[in-house]
């Protein structure tokens, strides 16, 4: 089974494969403005403290429970169950991930999609093609299902090389890319008139609002969520990670990771919104708060770039290729989910499985496309904010509650030896029985009031 499966060859491969899923355009665009309207570094303690109390004991969950198993999510979550109804509950809970993962492909490949045609813009305006980078920076469906299809035929072509020699392969090439263009741009931007402000936006903390409920529900969402947890993902790669590992540092290193980039993504987004609007750009909404989300990408900076003549083309060529690796990696991770459970479980050979979802979710894509005011910000809404929690919540029961205590000790002592007089052993547990269910069940609950 493993050597069909297929397994990564590297701690360093999962690493960057694993950061990858978790840093997306999400951790870019709305992490350093949730940080600039909470609060400043007020928020980032605050988000910092709750990654590694509260996600990363999620995260061990799925990762435990995928390398147990070596499957998908509906056979891994089947093989630790205990009786009939928790079986049922496993392919319920696995099956709703699933559909969860594939929904929130079909609007992230849209706007990753997005990020390629603003990243062949200032390609066209240096070869001239006045009219091309015009189209290619306009919002219609037709630019936007060519884009569609461009973005997913390149992830498809990642999943269908396999664990190795597709997404370990590409991880290992394009986070570290990821990061160099990172810093680089950093260290640009910081030469900018108006960048020390954003800077100190950033960074700088108001401790008065510590307090305010509304700043810790905002970090602990996007503490747990930065993680990519609730829908299988770190699941199934924990399934190709080598018993030899220490499940408890190698977690530690993914969530490490996470942060790191999401906190210089902040070093980058916030001193450029500033200094876009020191060359009189509008970096506020109608309701006063800063602008995040696809209007921070593809409205604010770009107006920044073409203020800035020829640096502007070259930064916003980086940009957008920092931007495409953050989409490509994490939309690996995602396809990768329901293609897993079709090799799997249904006998399919990975090209096809692979051919199959990608064109499913390409299907969905285009239905959003054409219906895109009435589906897109629905259907974001009901996948990232009301079926990850509870999908997350879930995930917490089977480990703490369905599955065996022996038997997760067992799973972890497989690269830990001592594991069980550690003081992960001593702390972990807990945290995922009562403190993580309780925690995500706070975010729910906050969503729906």
């Amino acid at each position: 089974m493993a050597a069909t499966r297929g397994e990564f060859s590297s701690r360093f491969g999962f690493l960057m494969a694993a950061s990858g899923s978790a840093v997306g355009l999400g951790n870019i665009w709305g992490f350093p403005t949730n940080v600039a309207s909470n609060g400043g570094a007020a928020f980032l303690f605050t988000y910092l403290l709750l990654v590694f109390a509260l996600a990363y004991p999620a995260l061990m969950a799925e990762l435990i429970i995928g390398r147990h198993a070596r499957s998908n999510a509906v056979t891994a979550l089947k093989s630790i169950s205990t009786n009939a109804a928790s079986k049922k509950l496993a392919v319920g809970v696995g099956f709703a991930g699933m559909i969860t993962v594939a929904l929130i492909l079909s609007f992230y490949t849209i706007i990753s999609g997005w990020m390629l045609a603003f990243f062949f813009d200032p390609l066209a305006r240096l070869l001239g093609m006045d009219e091309f980078a015009q189209w290619l920076t306009r919002d219609t469906s037709t630019r936007n299902i060519i884009f569609v299809g461009i973005f997913m035929l390149l992830t498809v072509m990642v999943i269908s090389a396999g664990v190795k020699d597709g997404i370990e392969k590409w991880a290992t090439r394009l986070m570290p890319a990821l990061i160099v263009i990172l810093v680089l741009l950093i260290a640009y931007v910081f030469t900018l008139p108006g960048a020390m402000e954003g800077l100190r936006a950033y960074l700088v903390p108001d401790f008065s609002r510590v307090a305010n409920a509304g700043l810790l529900i905002n970090a602990l969402g996007q503490a747990f969520f930065s993680l990519s947890l609730g829908v299988g993902t770190m699941l199934v790669y924990g399934s190709y990670i080598s018993k030899q590992e220490n499940l408890p540092t190698i977690g530690g290193l993914v969530a490490l990771l996470d942060v790191g980039i999401a906190v210089l993504a902040g070093m980058l987004i916030m001193p450029a919104m500033y200094v876009a609007q020191t060359n009189g750009v509008e970096i506020y909404d109608d309701s006063g708060g800063l602008i995040a989300g696809p209007g921070l990408i593809l409205s604010v900076l770009p107006s920044l770039f073409n203020s800035m003549g020829s640096m502007g083309i070259l930064a916003a060529i980086a940009f957008f290729i920092l931007m495409t690796i953050a989409s490509l990696t994490s939309s690996i991770s995602m396809l990768e989910v329901p293609v897993s459970y079709v090799i799997e479980n249904h006998k399919v050979g990975r090209q096809r499985a692979t051919i199959m979802i990608g064109a499913g979710v390409t299907l969905i894509c285009t239905l959003i496309v054409f219906n895109f005011d009435s589906l897109f910000d629905r259907i974001v809404t009901i996948t990232t904010e009301y079926s990850q929690p509870l999908l997350g919540l879930f995930f917490c029961i089977f480990v703490a509650w369905i599955w065996k205590r022996d038997g997760v000790l067992g799973e972890i002592k497989q690269g830990y030896p001592d594991a069980e007089s550690s003081l992960f052993w001593k702390i972990w547990p807990v945290y995922i029985k009562f403190i993580c269910p309780l925690a995500i069940l706070m975010v729910y609950v906050e969503l729906l009031t």
